[in-house]
């Protein structure tokens, strides 16, 4: 299973690209440069535009909306893992913290990515939201460097399928594109395996849609307010496409994992 979209890696990325790569990270304050930006960046100005459009919002307003995303999603109750169970699966005190790190670095640019893609959207595809409002102060970027994403080809067959399985939990269509968080936390199969374990009884019952459904609606509310900040300089030629990538995104990997993943993240002790 590989990536369905085109994409631009970090480590081929040259002149201006490179330059909005590094200027991602530096905003964000993460390590990495997420599929979504890797994909506008196969279209001609489109990389540079939508980031130079949405880059206020991040400076501004959107953190204290992600955070009240963050804060009211409705995640269903469901048990963690305990450390002994961590233990006794092979994952020890060193390795916990570095899952820790990879789950903290998506939990904070995904929540992040769904409003502000979001305000992109409702700004070009104004359509009503329910009515919501940013918290007062928000957290700061992890500043963690988590591992250099896998290549599919590089994991055991065994992996890969189990990725794929847990790519597929929340999606209600055919998934098109793989969550990248899964594929972080490949590194540690016998913790994705855990993972599958919790989650499968939520998909099978379809709460795992729910909450899909559910963040998306979350997403769009927050996007209204902050569309009304946008100041977009004359888009190009590829606009049409990038919105399209933009919308893909939105409302199937980044409004999925932003649920699952903190979920996940809830489930794994300090």
């Amino acid at each position: 299973m590989a990536e369905s979209v085109p994409s631009v890696l970090e480590s081929e990325a040259r002149g201006e690209i490179a330059d909005v790569y590094a200027d991602i990270r530096k905003v964000l304050g993460t390590s990495v440069v997420n599929l979504v930006w890797r994909n506008l960046a196969t279209m001609p100005g489109a990389l540079e535009w939508t980031w130079a459009t949405v880059r206020p919002l991040y400076l501004g307003d959107a953190p204290l909306h992600a955070e009240n995303v963050r804060r009211t999603i409705a995640l269903p109750d469901w048990p963690g893992f305990s450390i002994d169970t961590l233990l006794a699966a092979g994952v020890d005190e060193t390795e916990r913290a570095l899952i820790r790190d990879v789950l903290d670095s998506y939990q904070y640019t995904n929540a992040l990515a769904l409003v502000v893609l979001s305000a992109l959207l409702a700004h070009y595809e104004p359509r009503p939201a329910d009515a919501v409002s940013p918290v007062d102060t928000a957290p700061p970027a992890p500043g963690t460097k988590i591992p250099e994403l896998p290549p599919m080809e590089a994991l055991d067959p065994e992996v890969t399928a189990l990725v794929a399985e847990l790519n597929s939990f929340g999606e209600d269509t055919e998934p098109q594109l793989i969550a990248s968080m899964y594929r972080h936390l490949a590194y540690w199969p016998s913790y994705l395996a855990l993972v599958r374990t919790m989650l499968a009884p939520l998909q099978r019952e379809g709460r795992l849609n729910a909450l899909t459904l559910s963040t998306r609606v979350l997403g769009h509310a927050h996007g209204a307010i902050l569309a009304k900040q946008l100041k977009p300089a004359p888009p190009p030629d590829t606009l049409k496409p990038a919105l399209a990538s933009c919308r893909l995104f939105v409302e199937h990997p980044i409004a999925r994992m932003t649920g699952l993943c903190a979920m996940i993240r809830r489930a794994t002790p300090e």
